[in-house]
Formats: structure tokens, sequence, C-alpha cells
């Protein structure tokens, strides 16, 4: 797995990252979703290591990086903390502008990162994901019915206690389709009560506080100043909740927004890596 990659644990001002990277080329910096950790990049990262850098950290909270102290400190477990988490890592590996997907939950950092450092980003690609915001103000009961677990995961206590009774039932995933040291890799992690912790703090700040960080951007008529390509799973519910996906990004950008559809579930990295490793490479390598 990832071959002539390299993996560190590297310190940042803020927080302690898992890193795996490798290839040659403009930097790419891939960030996983929930509950994931880097390994879901596994068939991805090699395909487009042919062409640029990439990094795939476990951002923090997830995996085996840092987490927070405490599970009430929202702005720790933020977007925007995430963020600059991305930033520092990205300048301690030598590149002051990159390249940027993220997947799901990562896709929220991956816009925090954009938006917060426009200088910093080149492209930006948005896996699977509409700005916290838009999904906040658009939730209506088949939101609700598709994606209660943002709520439920946005509570203190009870998420834990659910997910650890069995954490294997509750998120499912196998060796066959996640591959042998993917899945070992995810099963420490959600068998991990710190870890299983950091990552609902990601749904506490989405709930606390990201999107308040987004309304600010809105009303400032703050814009994505980068090329901003969407892609999204056709098998998953992204297209049934928010119809034409770019349309609901296009007034976040300042540029035109295009987008594609990935033939595959949700965890698109791992049921589909050899189209969305192509998806990307184009948008990333296209001037």
């Amino acid at each position: 797995m990832f071959e002539n990659f390299k993996l560190e644990m590297i310190e940042l001002p803020e927080a302690t990252l898992r890193v795996r990277y490798g290839g040659s080329g403009p930097p790419l910096l891939l960030l996983h979703g929930h509950p994931r950790t880097h390994t879901t990049w596994h068939k991805v990262a090699p395909l487009l290591a042919r062409s640029f850098t990439v990094v795939c950290p476990d951002l923090r909270g997830f995996g085996k990086s840092s987490k927070p102290a405490s599970p009430f400190d929202y702005e720790a477990s933020s977007k925007r903390a995430k963020a600059r988490d991305c930033i520092a890592l990205m300048d301690c590996l030598g590149f002051n502008k990159f390249h940027l997907a993220g997947h799901d939950r990562g896709s929220y950092t991956a816009f925090r990162a954009a938006m917060d450092h426009p200088s910093r980003v080149i492209k930006l690609a948005m896996l699977d994901g509409v700005p916290i915001l838009e999904a906040l103000e658009r939730c209506d009961a088949q939101f609700a019915e598709h994606w209660w677990h943002w709520f439920f995961f946005a509570q203190h206590g009870k998420p834990e206690r659910a997910i650890l009774a069995d954490p294997k039932a509750w998120y499912g995933g196998s060796k066959e389709s996640m591959g042998d040291e993917n899945y070992e890799d995810f099963l420490a992690a959600i068998h991990d009560p710190e870890t299983v912790k950091g990552m609902l703090g990601d749904y506490r700040a989405g709930i606390q506080l990201d999107h308040l960080h987004d309304r600010e951007d809105k009303k400032a008529g703050r814009k994505l100043q980068c090329p901003v390509h969407v892609v999204w799973s056709g098998k998953d519910d992204l297209r049934e909740l928010y119809g034409d996906v770019t349309a609901v990004w296009q007034p976040w950008a300042a540029l035109a927004v295009t987008g594609a559809a990935i033939d595959s579930g949700h965890h698109m990295a791992e049921e589909a890596p050899y189209e969305l490793a192509k998806e990307l490479e184009l948008f990333f390598s296209h001037s």
C-alpha cells in the first residue's frame, strides 16, 4: 500500500498529523472523509503520484493524528482550525501553493482552506459535499431521513456509546471492498474511543460553529477565488437531495463551477479509484 510513499508523524503548531506523501510534480493535498483515514486514498494516490506530489494526512481528530483535548472545544474541531493544519502541513513540506481535494467531511475542511487562504490553493475539487450552511439551510424531512446522523453525532455522550458498543456493525466495511491494509487501518480507528470522539467532534463543530463561518463569508460576499470542480457519487444521494449540485456551489465561487458524477457509492476512492483519479487528473492538469 502506498509504494514509494513516505509515512511520517509531522508536528505542526496546533496538531500532530500522520501524513503519507509521495510522487513528483505539482503538490496535491487529499483530505479523507468520515469515518475513514488517509488510507482510503491507497488506490487513488499512486495513480495521481505519476503527475503530482500527493500528500494524504489523517485530519485532526481522525486516524492516528492528534485529537482535541475537549469534546466541547468546538473551535479546535472546526474546519477553520483543520484548514490551518493544512496550510501548516504544506508549509512544512515546502509547498507555498497547492491543489486541494476533499471528500465528505474532508470537503468541508478543503472548502474552508480555500476560502480562508485564497492565495494558497490553486484549484479545489469538492467530492460528495456542499457547504455546511447550504446543507443546514436546505434541511427538510428528506435530509433528516437520509442524513439524521449529522444531528445524532453532534450530541454528547450518546453517539460514542452507540458506536463503541459495536463499531464494525455500526460502520460496516469489508476487506473485499476496502482492501486489506486500508480495512485494518479503518478498524483500528473506529475501535479507538479517542478517535471516535475526535471524529464526532467534526460533526459537533459543524452544528455549533462551522456554519457560522460560512454565514460570515456569505454576508461579506466572500467567494472561492480558484477554479472549483464538484464530483459526486452517482449511486449516493447528493443529486437526490440537491438536484444540480454545481448550482448549489456556484454562488460560493467567483469562477464558473464545473462538475461530474462518478459511477460509485459514497466511498468513491475505494469503489471507483481509476475513474476518480482520471477525473481529478484532468481537472488539476488542465490549464
